[in-house]
């Protein structure tokens, strides 16, 4: 081939992967959590006045795991992570006061409230301990209770948490994985909530609640004995990553975990990667 025809072929090779769609940063993306594997057992418990619904999967004579979702949540956002971790371990999840099946009384949403109903949940089951896995709101419910009922629980990995109100990233909201998160969560909440027409007095609610909780000074998260991961995807819309970095050097011997290429939904984005950091923080010696 002489010279003008490799010329050509070059162009029209540049051409053709100009045409391509380009793949998108999987931490822009907000993947649909897959369909939960068959439950051993669910129901709803009545705890602290609520009927709240609660799922267990696998039946491993290990240390039970809790998963508990982010606000605006339900607990089938584990999907993934169950079907994984439910093969070797007691995986449990249920749907926050207010959030999926679970219904609520009038009190206003608080993290000491859910953290209660959980420690509730945990009585009602007869559980003494758990490994807890908490993302978003929650990570902070698992730090709650790592602070006031440290004896429930063996180890905390506490993903995209804060403990303070300035520890957002401003404008997060307006992100596009956060308002795809916040309309699937709606689609979700009609299908399944016994208060199924009330998404958006649920979601203002919801909102007061984060813009004054929660907010724990350095004495506080020092009392935490558990062992403790704090985690953060290292594209968060809405932690900052200074934040964490501070929680993780205040909570004492809290091990810093960044997950790469993942953003707040990093369940979703990398759940391989996601259930293995789990499973290497959960395993590690103490």
């Amino acid at each position: 081939m002489n010279n003008f025809g490799i010329v050509v072929c070059f162009c029209l090779a540049f051409i053709c992967n100009l045409s391509r769609p380009l793949a998108a940063d999987r931490w822009t993306e907000f993947p649909q959590p897959p369909a939960m594997p068959m439950a051993v057992r669910s129901g709803t418990a009545p705890v602290n006045g609520i009927e709240m619904y609660y799922a267990i999967y696998g039946s491993a004579a290990g240390t039970p795991i809790l998963l508990i979702h982010g606000g605006l949540g339900y607990a089938d956002i584990w999907a993934n992570q169950v079907a994984d971790l439910s093969r070797e371990h007691t995986v449990i999840v249920a749907d926050s006061r207010g959030h999926g099946r679970s219904t609520r009384t009038s009190a206003p949403y608080a993290y000491d409230l859910m953290a209660s109903d959980y420690v509730a949940l945990l009585n009602y089951l007869k559980v003494g301990q758990v490994a807890l896995v908490g993302w978003s709101d929650g990570g902070i419910i698992g730090l709650d209770i790592a602070m006031k009922h440290p004896e429930r629980l063996t180890k905390l990995f506490a993903h995209a948490a804060n403990t303070k109100t300035d520890g957002f990233n401003h404008g997060f909201d307006k992100t596009m994985t956060w308002l795809a998160y916040v309309e699937h969560c709606k689609d979700v909440y009609k299908r399944i909530s016994p208060t199924h027409d009330e998404y958006d007095a649920f979601l203002t609610e919801m909102n007061a609640m984060w813009t004054s909780q929660p907010n724990w000074s350095d004495d506080e998260l020092k009392t935490i004995t558990v062992p403790t991961a704090i985690v953060f995807g290292d594209h968060d819309e809405a932690i900052d990553r200074g934040h964490t970095e501070y929680i993780a050097q205040t909570v004492p011997g809290a091990k810093l975990v960044i997950l790469e290429k993942v953003s707040h939904f990093a369940m979703l984005q990398d759940p391989q990667g996601y259930t293995a950091a789990i499973r290497a923080f959960l395993e590690a010696p103490e």
